[in-house]
């Protein structure tokens, strides 16, 4: 299967550049990384918190079937512009990644696609290279194909 999301990595940089093309418009890939519902439908995780404004916080956790919780993700928000742009950091918790900074860019390309924009600024080379040998390419093109999915089935917005 073809991945729609394409990954850039350059060798010895502290970044990745993520870039995807949604048949969405842009008002609707916006809502999918601001609203709780629409994030926990298609990240299959629990939102504990997610303040969609400047200095606002969110924190995710998923947890297994027995209740044990295997992944936990927090961060601030440091700017938030509607239909435009998100920078927040992202850190796992009980992992040995550091914080990282993400800068989150919506394009509108036509009145129903989008083009989403995601720099990933990692604190150092070795972070960035450790996150690259996960499955993480596979996993974020997986994420983004069921964003599509479900906020395609939302209504057009008034």
């Amino acid at each position: 299967m073809e991945r729609k999301t394409k990954v850039t990595a350059e060798e010895g940089k502290h970044d990745v550049v993520i870039t995807r093309d949604f048949e969405l418009p842009v008002e609707l890939l916006f809502k999918a990384y601001v609203e709780p519902e629409i994030v926990e439908q298609w990240m299959g995780t629990k939102v504990l918190k997610l303040e969609s404004k400047k200095h606002g916080s969110w924190q995710y956790q998923t947890s297994d079937p027995k209740g044990n919780v295997v992944f936990s993700a927090s961060g601030v928000i440091h700017e938030l512009v509607p239909e435009k742009k998100i920078t927040r950091t992202f850190e796992m918790e009980n992992t040995p990644f550091g914080v990282q900074l993400e800068v989150y860019e919506f394009e509108k390309l036509t009145d129903n696609s989008s083009r989403l924009n995601m720099h990933v600024i990692y604190e150092t080379v070795a972070q960035r290279d450790q996150v690259m040998k996960l499955p993480f390419v596979g996993g974020i093109n997986m994420a983004h194909n069921r964003l599509e999915e479900v906020v395609s089935k939302m209504k057009q917005p008034i």
